[in-house]
């Protein structure tokens, strides 16, 4: 990198350069990175298969999959309003929840239970002639201990109860990954989402993640009453992969098979 820096070029072109650095180390030169690029003020074009490196590097991401581009966008932008379901899998830590749905007239069937439509979700379905037979999406950071749920914030979400398998203390929240009964989410992106991860030739999980604050008292092996911000739910199509629940125009990006 230093050779590189010192001809003064028009462009750099860092392919991972960060990979074989432990953990703490590749923070601190992250750190360096992205001070370095905005000293030198020269277009960098990094590739990587670390979305953090992504989110935190990127002014504008491109993410790929075999070879075609799928979206691209500023960091929030890929976080907030991801294309399809590669993106949304990939972008986030930890990833995406996903569970199978059954739209019934103004409900969606899930394991969690059925959760109401709102008009957020009925504008996206009847403007994608969507199936029946979907795919919820919801980011860990979106579920919080029901017991520390506002009053006038409750009805602007789903409650649930579900077994606590693990409770991981990271200080300043806690990541709880409970136990969900029922089918499982399937998708191609999915499934290239699992190989790109090397737990493709596992078995599918049965859990949910969420990240909570850290004054919940869940504990491992009881029950925890759970709350889920539906205004955060996102609907995709299992077949395509296609985010139904974007307003068209709405994501910066292109979308490719």
């Amino acid at each position: 990198m230093g050779r590189a820096i010192v001809r003064s070029p028009k462009a750099f072109l860092m392919d991972e350069p960060l990979s074989n650095l432990d953990a703490k180390l590749r923070v601190q030169m992250r750190t360096q990175v992205s001070r370095l690029q905005k000293q030198l003020n020269t277009t960098t074009v990094y590739v990587t298969h670390d979305q953090t490196e992504a989110m935190t590097l990127g002014d504008r991401v491109v993410v790929m999959r075999g070879g075609y581009i799928q979206q691209v966008g500023d960091p929030q932008t890929l976080y907030d309003n991801p294309v399809n379901l590669f993106v949304a899998g990939f972008i986030g830590s930890p990833s995406m929840n996903f569970l199978p749905a059954t739209v019934e007239e103004s409900l969606l069937r899930t394991p969690l239970g059925d959760l109401p439509l709102g008009d957020r979700l009925r504008q996206g379905l009847s403007g994608a002639d969507a199936p029946r037979q979907l795919i919820v999406g919801i980011r860990p950071e979106h579920f919080e201990d029901a017991n520390l749920i506002e009053e006038h914030q409750r009805e602007k979400g789903f409650e649930f109860t579900a077994p606590v398998d693990l409770v991981e203390s990271m200080g300043s929240d806690k990541y709880v990954y409970l136990t969900v009964e029922g089918e499982h989410a399937v998708a191609a992106d999915l499934e290239d989402l699992a190989a790109d991860a090397g737990g493709a030739d596992l078995p599918p999980q049965d859990n949910l993640v969420t990240r909570l604050s850290a004054e919940s008292r869940v504990r491992d092996g009881g029950e925890a009453r759970i709350w889920m911000n539906l205004n955060k739910i996102h609907l995709f199509d299992p077949g395509d992969g296609r985010n139904i629940t974007l307003h068209e125009g709405k994501a910066a990006g292109v979308s490719a098979s």
